[in-house]
């Protein structure tokens, strides 16, 4: 079981920056992929980002350059900074896990958190 916990959402204007952090805990010793998924109201889920066991990241082509994926082992946080935001960024962000990151990447990870909402006005 995995335990992920979401903080850092709130509102920006178009071109602004947020940074996610997603505080993990439980069985924080499998390995597992780890990632952000998103949904906005009436929308599918759609992964955002995902970053392997082996540090390697995957982003969806929507925020390429200019969203980044990290996380820091010794904090068990994961993080997403967001740069250069668009009102089309507007959603509901989930922090995710699994065991793989293609899973992740589609929005159908076996954890995720409670979402932390992210609202870009232009």
């Amino acid at each position: 079981q995995v335990k992920l916990v979401e903080s850092g959402g709130g509102s920006v204007q178009a071109g602004g920056s947020l940074r996610l952090s997603c505080a993990v805990s439980g069985d924080t010793d499998s390995t597992y992929c780890m990632g952000w998924f998103r949904q906005a109201p009436g929308k599918e889920r759609e992964g955002v980002a995902a970053i392997d066991s082996d540090g390697s990241t995957s982003y969806a082509d929507s925020v390429k350059g200019r969203f980044s994926i990290s996380q820091d082992n010794a904090k068990n946080t994961l993080y997403l900074q967001m740069n250069s935001l668009k009102p089309e960024d507007t959603a509901m962000y989930y922090c995710a896990a699994d065991l793989f990151c293609t899973t992740v990447l589609t929005g159908q990870s076996d954890y995720w958190g409670q979402g932390t909402q992210v609202t870009v006005s232009s």
